[in-house]
């Protein structure tokens, strides 16, 4: 199953601690089934010292979250929505469309 999700979508987490947060997808886990996205379930880790410019602390980074617990935000919505796809004109190009209002996502 190909996901629907990709890198620089812009998306709004609808479930958990982090529910409503709209940001961006820094990477994707096709195998998991799972997004990075920025500044959402940060967690802390310890590490150690690697060299003179890398020093070592607590670190806090982002964290993987299943794609079910994301949608893809709608700029003229305003809020996350269902998407289907769509052929362009000349037929060569796929559009995501948002569902609610019918604007390309």
């Amino acid at each position: 199953m190909a996901l629907r999700i990709k890198k620089n979508d812009r998306v709004q987490v609808i479930t958990g601690k982090y529910k409503a947060t709209v940001s961006r997808v820094l990477f994707v886990i096709p195998k998991e089934n799972r997004a990075v996205v920025e500044k959402v379930n940060m967690v802390k880790r310890h590490m150690k010292r690697r060299s003179q410019t890398k020093p070592g602390g607590i670190i806090e980074k982002e964290a993987p979250i299943h794609i079910s617990n994301l949608q893809l935000y709608c700029d003229k919505c305003k809020r996350g929505s269902r998407f289907g796809t769509q052929l362009s004109e000349d037929g060569k190009e796929k559009k995501r469309i948002c569902k609610r209002c019918g604007a390309t996502v």
